[in-house]
């Protein structure tokens, strides 16, 4: 397939350029250092599950819109609960942990790369201020970076590719979506933007029937397929 002619690269956050059980396994295992490793990842998957399903609900009209830091601060409760610590303080500073993601190896490099041959825009789901936290810790670059809070949604919802399409002022087939999570591409497709799927170990990979533009291991891989 030949490569998409694009004026700017619209990039997911969370799992496509950090890594977010790792940073919240982090938080657990302060919180609770005494914990084994098999309960640290059933909390690590509850916390997922909390903030996978509350998001659901919004999209589904079944509960108001709440930014993401305060779903992390549901998911931190539970969590904490479940550890069975009982400290406000412990609580709040394990919610914290949904900024404090590693990116992944390839990631810092790979977007002064991408940088030098176009704009880029980050598109998370991650609220404002969490989106602030999550870029200065992993050093993500960017040319300009976008909220779901902003379209007060999450993704899938096309609210929220239609902020990329609006601050790009480029028609969206001139938009290069870059996630790891097959999902999250597709609805960038359907909303009219190019493709291109990253594989990570946390993602969602594509199906049979998928039909991205781009394919690449990594930031590196993705780069050379655009001649950057």
């Amino acid at each position: 397939m030949s490569e998409p002619e694009i004026d700017a690269l619209v990039f997911d956050v969370l799992g496509t350029l950090v890594d977010e059980p790792t940073g919240i396994r982090a938080g657990i295992r302060q919180l609770a250092p005494a914990i084994g490793d098999s309960k640290v990842e059933e909390l690590v998957a509850l916390w997922q599950r909390h903030v996978g399903r509350e998001q659901q609900r919004v999209l589904d009209s079944d509960r108001t819109y709440l930014a993401s830091d305060l779903l992390d601060l549901e998911a931190a409760r539970l969590v904490a609960e479940a550890a069975g610590v009982d400290d406000p303080g412990a609580v709040a500073e394990l919610a914290l942990s949904g900024r404090r993601l590693p990116p992944w190896p390839d990631t810092v490099a790979g977007l002064a790369r991408l940088a030098e041959r176009s704009p880029l825009i980050g598109l998370s789901n991650a609220s404002r201020t969490a989106l602030l936290g999550l870029n200065a810790h992993a050093g993500l670059r960017w040319h300009q970076a976008l909220s779901a809070e902003d379209a007060r949604s999450y993704k899938p919802d096309p609210a929220v590719y239609r902020l990329a399409v609006a601050v790009s002022g480029r028609p969206p087939e001139r938009l290069l979506m870059v996630a790891a999570h097959a999902w999250d591409l597709r609805a960038a497709q359907a909303l009219g933007l190019r493709t291109a799927y990253v594989a990570r170990p946390v993602g969602d990979p594509p199906v049979a029937s998928d039909r991205f533009d781009l394919y690449a291991d990594d930031l590196a891989g993705l780069a050379a397929r655009l001649g950057a």
